[in-house]
């Protein structure tokens, strides 16, 4: 029972995250570049917790379900700043080439 709670709370960290978004837009290219780093390391840290699930035997189907929703909104974070990121450096670039 402890270990269900466990994934629960774990999911629940996930979603807060997500919940907590920063506002990219405001953000310098650097900034970006660090935000894009914490998220893929966020990521990467959930996948192995996630995978201590699945070795402890714990329910199949409640492992399933955090692994899906760490995946879906991590990805969806990454996509936000990545996109955010390359418009910054396109209009960089553009505005360096132009003069």
């Amino acid at each position: 029972m402890e270990e269900i709670e466990e994934i629960q709370n774990f999911v629940g960290m996930v979603n807060t995250r997500s919940s907590n978004s920063k506002e990219y837009k405001k953000m310098k290219i650097e900034e970006l570049s660090t935000e894009i780093r914490n998220a893929i390391k966020f990521q990467q840290e959930s996948f192995q917790r996630i995978e201590e699930f699945e070795e402890k035997g714990i329910q199949h189907d409640l492992v399933k379900y955090a692994k899906m929703i760490c995946k879906n909104t991590t990805e969806r974070e990454i996509l936000k700043i990545q996109e955010i990121y390359l418009e910054k450096i396109e209009k960089e670039y553009l505005k360096s080439n132009k003069k």
